[in-house]
Formats: C-alpha cells, sequence, structure tokens
C-alpha cells in the first residue's frame, strides 16, 4: 500500500500502475470535505515521490464516485472576505492542478454520479471512463454559485465554450451516451468493464498508442478559439442563460460568464486564479445563501420525513373517493410511481372524468418519450374505477377528494368508514377544514389524517400531512412515507384553519386587496411582485387559483383569526366574486383570458376589472414606490410565517420556508420567509413591521420577532 488514509487509498496493481480509490470512511458517499482534501494532497505527494507509478487509474469504492464538496462546510467558507475566500479557493486549484501536473497518463474510472467537485478531478485526468449507468454534471448554479475547482477553466477547454456554458448555467446532470457525444469522456462501458477498460487506457497511453500528453496539454493552454468565433460562442450563450435566468435574481450564471469570458484567453494557471476571484464575488451573495440554504432545508425536510419510516404501515393498496381533476390527479400520481389505486365516485361520468385526467397526463409523458406507450398501459391498469366499496376491504389508504364543503365530506367519510379494515388509514385533501372537525364524523378519528395535495398534483412537488387532535403516530407516518412513495415532499403540520400554507398565504392576498382599497394598480403590483422573483403577481395569482376559491378560503380564514384575516371593507377580491368573476375559470377576473396562438390562456388588460377596483377603492389610483408595495405585500406574509412557527403549526424555520417555496412559488434565491427576515435583518425587519403597524394586526411583528431583534438572534446560523 503505498497510502492509506480515510478518504483515499493508493495501491499498485500491475505493470507500473496504480490505483487511487476515494472511499470516506464513515460515509456513505464520497465527497470533498477538509479531510478529504488533505488526504488528497498526501496522495499526490507519495505518487510523486514512487518511482515505480507509471501510470494511474482513479477510481471509487462506493456505489457512487463523488457526490461533489460538503456543503455543511459553505457556511463558515461563505462568510469570509471575498480575499480570503478567494485566496482558500486558489489552494484548493493548487492541489487539483499537483494532481493534473503528476508526470504519468490518469484515467477515471467514473462508475457513479461524478458531480461538482467529484467531476472537476475527473476532468483533472487526461482520460475518462464512464459506466453505461453513471451520470456527470456541475449542479452548483443550482446552488447560487459556479464550479470552484477548476470546471469553468477544464470544462471549456474539453467539450468547448457553447457546450460547457450550457453545462454549467443548467446545472443539469449529464447521462453516459449525452456526455460521450460532447467528449466530456472518451468511453462508456458496462459497470462490469469499467476497472478493466480504465487499466487497459493506461497501457494503451504508456505504449504510445494514445498521446496522453497531448490530452494534458489541450487544458493547460488557452482555449484554441480566434476571438469571432468566441464572440459568436458567448453572445449565443448569453441569450440562452439570461432567457432562463434573471442575472438580477440569479447571478451565478452571469459571473460564471464573465469569468469565462476572461480565463480563456489565458493558460490553466492563470484562469483559475480568474475563477478564484469571480468565485469569491458568487460565493458571497445573498442568493448563495439563500440557495445554498435552501439545499440544507431540502436535507433537513428529507432526513425528518425518514424517521417515519419504522411508525408506517404498508400500503399495497390506495384509493381515491372523488374522481375530479383532483382525484384524477391523485390517481395518476400514484399509479405512475407504482402503487395500485381505485378510484371511486358516484356515477360514470364522474369516472370518465377522472380516468381522462390521467390518461391526459399519461399521453404528454409518451408524447415527449418519457413513458412507452407499453409502460402508460400498465400504469392505466394501476388505477380501478369503480361505483361501490366493493373492493374497499383491501385498501390501505383511502384519499378523500370530493368537493370543498365540510357537511359533503362528513356523509362521505363516514359512509367510507364503514366499508374499511379497522386499521385502514382515511385521508382527506381537504386545503381549508379543519382535520379535527371532519374527524368527530368518524368512528376511529385516530386513523384520520390529513394529506393536502396542492394544483396540479403532477406538478406540485408538497403534500401537507395534517394532524388532528386524535390523530395517531401510525397514520401520519402512513400517509408521510405513502407520499414520498408518490414523488412528493411530505412536511407534517398541525390542524389550524388553513393548516400552514393556506394560512400563511391569504394574509398576502388581505395585503392586496388593502393596497388596490388605498389606490394601488394591481398591474403595478404584479410586476413589482413578479420582479421581485414571484412567478406571477397577486392578481394573476388569484385568478390562476380561482376568485371564488379564494373569497371560501378568506371566509375560513377570517372566522379562524378575525383580528387580522377580517377585514372591515369589502375588498376588490369579493366585488370580483360579486360580479362573476370567477379568473381563468370562466376567462374574467382580474384579467380576461383569451387563447393565443398556442392554444394556451394569455390574460389581457381589462377596463372592467378597473372599473370594479375602483368602486371600492378609498383613494384614487396612483403608482406606489415598488418598495412600498414589497414591503406591504411581504410583511403580511412573512408575520403570518413566524406566528406559524410560535403556535407550532409547523415544527422548523426549514419546513416553513421548504413549505413556501414549494406550495406557492415563494422566490426560491430568496430562501423562504424565515430566510428573508433574517437577510433584511431582524431589526430592520422589526422597524418596518411597526412602520406599517397603523395598516392592522397583519402588520404587527410577532413577538417571538422582537425577541430576536433584542437578543441577536436569526432564524439560521
Amino acid at each position: 500500500m503505498i497510502h492509506n488514509g480515510n478518504a483515499i487509498t493508493v495501491q499498485l496493481l500491475e505493470d507500473g500502475i496504480a490505483e487511487l480509490c476515494f472511499d470516506l470512511q464513515g460515509e456513505s458517499v464520497n465527497k470533498f470535505n477538509q479531510a478529504t482534501l488533505q488526504d488528497l494532497q498526501t496522495a499526490v505527494d507519495a505518487i510523486k515521490n514512487n518511482s515505480e507509478i507509471k501510470g494511474l487509474i482513479v477510481t471509487s469504492g462506493k456505489p457512487v464516485f463523488i457526490v461533489g464538496a460538503d456543503i455543511t462546510e459553505f457556511g463558515d467558507f461563505f462568510s469570509a472576505s471575498p480575499e480570503v475566500i478567494a485566496e482558500k479557493t486558489q489552494a484548493i486549484h493548487q492541489l487539483f492542478n499537483g494532481f493534473e501536473d503528476l508526470d504519468i497518463p490518469k484515467v477515471v474510472a467514473i462508475n457513479g454520479l461524478a458531480l461538482g467537485g467529484g467531476f472537476e478531478i475527473c476532468l483533472a485526468c487526461e482520460y475518462r471512463v464512464m459506466s453505461t449507468t453513471a451520470q456527470v454534471g456541475l449542479p452548483e448554479i443550482k446552488l447560487g454559485i459556479f464550479p470552484g475547482y477548476g470546471g469553468t477553466v477544464r470544462l471549456s477547454r474539453v467539450i468547448g465554450i457553447d457546450n460547457a456554458l450550457e453545462w454549467i448555467g443548467t446545472g443539469a446532470q449529464q447521462k453516459a451516451d449525452a456526455a460521450l457525444k460532447a467528449g466530456a469522456v472518451d468511453a462508456v462501458v458496462a459497470p462490469e468493464l469499467l476497472k478493466d477498460a480504465a487499466i487497459d487506457l493506461v497501457k494503451k497511453a504508456l505504449a504510445g498508442q494514445f498521446n496522453w500528453q497531448a490530452k494534458r496539454q489541450e487544458k493547460i493552454d488557452p482555449v484554441k478559439l480566434n476571438q469571432i468565433e468566441q464572440m459568436m460562442a458567448f453572445n449565443s450563450a448569453k441569450g440562452v442563460i439570461f432567457a432562463k435566468a434573471n442575472p438580477a435574481q440569479y447571478p451565478a450564471p452571469k459571473l460564471a460568464l464573465d469569468a469565462l469570458q476572461i480565463h480563456v484567453n489565458q493558460t490553466r494557471d492563470e484562469a483559475v486564479k480568474t475563477e478564484s476571484q469571480f468565485f469569491a464575488q458568487v460565493a458571497i451573495t445573498p442568493q448563495a445563501e439563500a440557495l445554498i440554504g435552501l439545499f440544507l432545508n431540502d436535507q433537513i425536510v428529507k432526513k425528518t420525513s425518514k424517521k417515519h419510516e419504522k411508525g408506517a404501515h404498508p400500503v399495497n393498496q390506495a384509493a381515491v373517493l372523488g374522481a375530479g381533476i383532483m382525484g384524477g390527479g391523485i390517481a395518476y400520481q400514484s399509479a405512475v410511481k407504482g402503487t395500485p389505486i381505485i378510484m371511486k365516485d358516484i356515477g360514470n361520468p364522474q369516472l370518465a372524468l377522472g380516468m381522462s385526467e390521467a390518461n391526459k397526463l399519461l399521453t404528454k409523458q409518451v408524447e415527449r418519450k418519457k413513458l412507452t406507450p407499453v409502460k402508460m398501459g400498465e400504469t392505466l391498469a394501476r388505477i380501478r374505477p369503480s361505483l361501490s366499496y366493493e373492493e374497499f376491504k383491501e385498501v390501505d389508504i383511502v384519499i378523500e377528494a370530493v368537493t370543498e364543503n365540510p357537511k359533503v365530506k362528513e356523509i362521505v367519510l363516514a359512509e367510507t368508514e364503514k366499508h374499511v379494515r379497522d386499521n385502514t388509514i382515511i385521508a382527506s385533501n381537504t386545503s381549508t377544514i379543519s382535520i379535527t372537525r371532519l374527524s368527530k364524523a368518524l368512528q376511529r378519528p385516530e386513523n384520520f389524517v390529513g394529506m393536502h395535495f396542492f394544483n396540479p398534483v403532477h406538478m406540485m412537488p408538497l403534500v401537507e400531512v395534517i394532524r388532528g387532535e386524535k390523530t395517531s403516530e401510525e397514520a401520519i407516518a402512513t400517509t408521510v412515507v405513502l407520499a414520498q412513495k408518490m414523488g412528493k415532499t411530505p412536511i407534517v403540520v398541525n390542524d389550524c384553519p388553513g393548516f400552514l400554507v393556506n394560512r400563511v398565504l391569504f394574509p398576502y392576498f388581505g395585503a392586496f386587496d388593502l393596497l388596490l382599497k388605498d389606490g394601488a394598480d394591481f398591474q403595478q403590483i404584479d410586476k413589482v411582485m413578479e420582479k421581485f422573483g414571484w412567478p406571477m403577481g397577486p392578481a394573476y395569482l388569484i385568478d390562476v387559483v380561482g376568485i371564488d376559491t379564494g373569497v371560501h378560503g378568506a371566509e375560513v380564514m377570517a372566522e379562524g383569526f378575525p383580528d387580522r384575516m377580517k377585514p372591515d371593507f369589502k375588498g376588490a377580491i369579493e366585488i370580483m366574486y360579486e360580479n362573476q368573476r370567477l379568473g381563468q375559470k370562466n376567462d374574467v377576473g382580474f384579467y380576461k383570458y383569451e387563447l393565443d396562438k398556442k392554444g394556451k390562456k394569455a390574460k389581457v388588460t381589462d377596463t372592467t376589472a378597473y372599473e370594479l377596483v375602483a368602486s371600492v377603492a378609498t383613494t384614487e389610483k396612483h403608482e406606489y414606490d415598488p418598495q412600498e408595495i414589497i414591503d406591504r405585500m411581504m410583511l403580511a406574509l412573512c408575520n403570518e410565517t413566524v406566528r406559524c412557527l410560535e403556535d407550532h403549526i409547523v415544527a422548523t424555520p426549514a419546513e416553513a420556508d421548504m413549505a413556501m417555496i414549494m406550495g406557492i412559488g415563494f422566490p426560491p434565491f430568496r430562501g423562504g420567509p424565515c430566510r428573508y427576515i433574517d437577510q433584511t435583518g431582524v431589526a430592520e425587519y422589526v422597524a418596518l413591521c411597526d412602520k406599517y403597524a397603523h395598516l392592522g394586526k397583519a402588520y404587527h411583528a410577532p413577538q417571538s420577532l422582537r425577541d430576536m431583534a433584542t437578543n441577536n438572534k436569526k432564524f439560521y446560523g
């Protein structure tokens, strides 16, 4: 054994060929933490000082190659000054350069995921052999940063500027065939042949059949494109990248492009210094902090959900009550992820509608070549339409998805309970009605739970799992595990009007109504909030949700929280409802909706909407300062999020932030309401609440925030 470290071993195999194997002890995956980087330096020195080594293969002792850097170490790293960040990054470059400069041919055997720093060490080898089941990529852009271990430098020299910018700008993982086509890897082989193929390639390089020195030199020299070719490549990339990511919201793609535009004309040693300088700039942005925090929050949510696995009972057969758009969507999601489901309704027309919804979604998958016709048939076969409860004795969980009316739900739930086993879980897909209230219609309330899907079911990742007063832990656990099995992210919340997401959303709509009463232009509000980062402004959002749905929800919230959600005026949303303007449901709301050339509903300005808003406004319409609009909208939403934490509706800031991002489209680059308060500054945020306190209780700072401000505390860090 030449080197035997905690993360890396180096040993001689045959004919002067050595193997450097990444196998980080105590971890399920390999990652570049500080310990691994230090071990790599020791291993490189050992190889350099061993004259017996003529060639090297690089392997992994785990099912994946290397998943990237250890993101948990980013907090301390990125809290330093840009100068310190650049200096520390440059030290890593020297390590990777030292590995690349080992005067022997190096072939990496990529057996699984090689992402971020894991792929960057692959690029430092002369040759890359990839398993057919492996994937490579540089996903750092999704964390608000870009590759910082030489990835922007080496990739642009290996696959060209345009391809490199696309890979870096999208952060997408690349399968073996795509990587081979782009030239990112040199060969693709079956998993069982991978190590032998890598050894064979080293032998051929040593025998002079391949010019491995020339391969290395290509990465050390500037990119071989003239200025006109470079200009065309960068201009083309700018159009694609900026169309997908607004630089004001997501600065990382532009900074990566700026770095590349400079360093493609530099030697490697100069280029990595340029990369370090730009990397330091992006590392200190609030977007990087938010998106890295988002990744860590996602890990927390997944670990929390995983804890429920032991307490769950298996779900081999599910059922859904109600075959409307929601019921059909739930049936599709269950079937497509492998769980058979019975879809029950009271009439054949309703069942046909539910099957049509599932069929439509599957047909789109086939058209996009994400599903074969055979797989589509198999999936549809997992959905059994039924007019009776005849087969419900074999059902492990029933998801009720009938109309959002408590009396109707209570009747349906009580009837269902008579036809299922004593241990069958019954879940209600209600969006606002109290789970504790609905459970009173049941003989076994301990088996009853809320399972709130968001519309459209197949697209929205979040499922709220709602605990009523008598809900058992087994019911919670089983529902959480089923949601995961269906490809969703479950977050457990306690029962209250609106639960978590809708409870937080309705003060946002209330703030919107209040702004219109005070003379704001709803189109200006939409534009400001969309520029802030929301996928759609509040007027457009309520049109999409359905104004009738919004009015019903507002009534529930006003009854539950009259001190801050029961307005003392008639708002614009209510006046739209009274005039039968329901939004996209009937093509008139705050906007009119007309079919565009692609057959999709497009919003257009409608003078009648302005007349109706003017009828409930107490001030003439005028333009607001954009920051005031942002403050008034966001304070109401963020304050209610904090109150949900105070009331123990949601357990942690991480879960609250993830729910808002996945459930209502809170701008990801802002990290969620709690992160937004942190980045505003808790004391500064409380001062803003005081500034707008005259507008009502929704704007009063929760006591926990005042305490945090006094004690200089934050939600994170």
